[in-house]
């Protein structure tokens, strides 16, 4: 068995650990609060996030972050994208561990670009967690945790610098209700996995003001057009957008009433304030803090995004959803 440690007890950490163990992996997972690494170890749940779900025996928890590095072979990053930089930077402040992270892959669950450096979640964890930029991966897919937490069949994609890497990462979570293909293109799937929250805001938003399939079907493949431009800007490959970890992550993230991100701009298109509507989904919601990091780069790359600065507006500037809709609407004529 592979030891390998989770770090981040949320519902998509707690859930991929389970994906992990059933892989026949024996996996340790890093909770912030000790009554939750208890909880997980002695009964098996995570009431917060996952209710009553029964997680594998092969899952432990711990609060002591050198206790759930010791011996791993491998770690999954589940940490919000937002308060990453200062886990990893408390973390080294640990015995044993200024130096950063364990040479070991890294493969980062984590779906968002950090405000204020505009740095991608693997550029984070080379820069603060002092991980090896070859061991460092990412996944991303059209998964969301709840309905894999139901062990619900789905694909995802995890990419790596090298095919081997890759092909690491796959086997760790070949579970048997999720098929994992790999792929090299890091870049892409991450931005991809990155800026669908800040389109399912949008979406859900479209839905909350009463419209119907037309209109979040417009939204959801401008908003693809969007995330297609920014991450070939970057240099990601044209094609990963069209696969899994862009068009199929999107969809799920855009049409399901289970998606955070969808579910706060629902609720902010019934005419709540952005913090009521956070308050009312209860958990991080990564396209809000991710919008403005996003139209940061954009505008650095001279790529055109009117649905993420729509966004914006709103989640940053107070503007109404009514005004946004009317904007995105009114565009001047243009070829697709």
């Amino acid at each position: 068995m592979t030891r390998l440690a989770v770090l981040g007890a949320g519902s998509w950490g707690t859930t991929f650990a389970q994906v992990l163990a059933d892989a026949g992996n024996d996996v340790v997972v890093w909770a912030r609060r000790e009554e939750v690494a208890e909880e997980i170890t002695e009964h098996h749940t995570n009431h917060s996030y996952l209710g009553e779900h029964e997680l594998p025996a092969s899952v432990t928890a711990t609060s002591r972050i050198q206790d759930a590095l010791d011996g791993a072979e491998g770690l999954v990053v589940a940490v919000p994208a937002q308060s990453l930089r200062a886990t990893l930077s408390s973390w080294r402040e640990q015995p044993g561990l200024a130096s950063g992270l364990p040479a070991v892959p890294v493969l980062s669950l984590t779906k968002g670009i950090e405000r204020g450096t505009d740095a991608r979640i693997s550029e984070v964890l080379i820069q603060a967690g002092a991980a090896r930029q070859d061991l460092v991966g990412v996944l991303s897919g059209p998964n969301l945790s709840a309905e894999i937490a139901d062990r619900r069949p789905c694909g995802t994609v995890v990419a790596a610098p090298s095919e081997e890497l890759a092909g690491t990462f796959a086997r760790w979570c070949d579970a048997p209700y999720l098929r994992a293909y790999t792929s090299t293109d890091v870049m892409g799937v991450e931005i991809a996995g990155a800026v669908k929250n800040v389109v399912a805001i949008a979406v859900g938003a479209a839905s909350g003001l009463g419209h119907g399939h037309n209109t979040t079907a417009s939204l959801i493949t401008r908003g693809l057009a969007e995330i297609t431009r920014l991450g070939v800007a970057l240099g990601g490959t044209r094609e990963t957008f069209a696969g899994l970890a862009g068009m199929g992550d999107l969809v799920a993230t855009c049409a399901s009433p289970l998606s955070r991100n969808h579910r706060l701009g629902l609720a902010l298109g019934r005419g709540l304030s952005i913090e009521q509507a956070v308050a009312e989904v209860g958990q991080t919601a990564e396209g809000v803090a991710t919008a403005r990091a996003v139209a940061d780069l954009a505008e650095r790359l001279g790529v055109d995004m009117p649905i993420t600065r729509a966004v914006v507006a709103v989640v940053d500037h107070g503007a109404s959803i009514e005004q946004v809709t009317t904007a995105l609407l009114s565009r001047s004529v243009r070829p697709e």
